[in-house]
């Protein structure tokens, strides 16, 4: 049974509509997200899990370009569209990245997937219970059987709206939490969410570079062009 990473998109994002096929530097926000995920250790299937209906359509094209696996299903139950398409493609462990995570490094998310597939009885592992990681690296991975509860137990909107809360707090279910190196680093904003980081990533991309550098690389280019992370900074609040 394969480890399958599901990244889920819409075209119509609240705050940011069409976010997802933004350009940067040549390339569409999406691409981005879906190339690093396929670079994850250990994982064997990208899926691309956007909403039903023929506003979604642009982007399962995208995804389907990028040579991710398109699954369909509820926008707002974004729980049953994991399930689902979890479920069809027989996943064994699932790892969680969004769309507005075009930073997303592909190392760090093969560390959460380590730690969970090195512990037999733990469900789930993430790394963002604490936040020690910039805004924006955050990546869960669960097993079927938690999913499977998940999927069964979680009833308030809330938890079927972002997948994973009821896994987070339910009894019964083991977690590990890889945390990273300090407070100050959770408090960068590497994610898209709003015009302004917008503005910050199409100013930081074209200076990373070809390749996916890591998110150690990443910093060290941020920290030399101080302005950059200014572009954001009134959208940093967690």
């Amino acid at each position: 049974m394969p480890n399958v990473v599901i990244v889920q998109a819409r075209m119509t994002s609240t705050r940011l509509p069409g976010k997802v096929l933004e350009d940067l530097a040549g390339a569409t926000v999406l691409r981005h997200v879906l190339t690093r995920c396929a670079a994850i250790p250990g994982i064997d299937i990208v899926c691309c899990a956007v909403p039903e209906g023929p506003e979604q359509e642009p982007v399962a094209a995208e995804a389907e370009a990028c040579g991710a696996v398109v699954a369909r299903g509820s926008e707002y139950d974004v729980l049953d569209r994991y399930y689902t398409a979890a479920r069809d493609l027989d996943a064994d462990v699932i790892m969680r990245v969004t769309s507005d995570c075009p930073l997303i490094d592909p190392g760090l998310c093969g560390e959460v997937l380590a730690a969970l597939l090195a512990d037999p009885k733990a469900d789930y592992a993430a790394n963002n219970f604490v936040h020690r990681f910039p805004h924006g690296l955050d990546c869960e991975a669960f097993t079927w059987s938690a999913m499977d509860r998940d999927w069964r137990e979680a009833s308030e909107p809330y938890d079927r709206e972002h997948v994973t809360p009821w896994l987070r707090r339910a009894p019964g279910i083991k977690r590990i939490s890889l945390e990273g190196p300090s407070e100050e680093l959770g408090k960068l904003r590497w994610t898209l969410d709003y015009p302004e980081d917008l503005e910050f990533c199409r100013a930081l991309f074209p200076l990373l570079g070809a390749g996916i550098p890591s998110w150690k690389e990443t910093l060290r280019v941020c920290e030399k062009n101080e302005g950059i992370s200014a572009l954001n900074a009134m959208r940093r609040q967690r």
